[in-house]
């Protein structure tokens, strides 16, 4: 379980997309997450250890 307070604008925005849908606001911020996570655990990785192969 996650709970997360968002900015006024994101909210909105969030609300708006999941009512235009029909999907849920979690289904969306869970996609938001999965999307990013990859992106950041790479990011992470290459400035823990690519730093010592230079």
């Amino acid at each position: 379980m996650l709970a997360i307070r968002l900015p006024v604008e994101i909210e909105t925005r969030l609300e708006q997309l999941a009512k235009t849908t029909g999907r849920t606001k979690t289904f969306y911020a869970r996609e938001a997450i999965l999307s990013h996570l990859d992106e950041l655990e790479y990011s992470i990785v290459q400035a823990k250890f690519l730093p010592h192969f230079f």
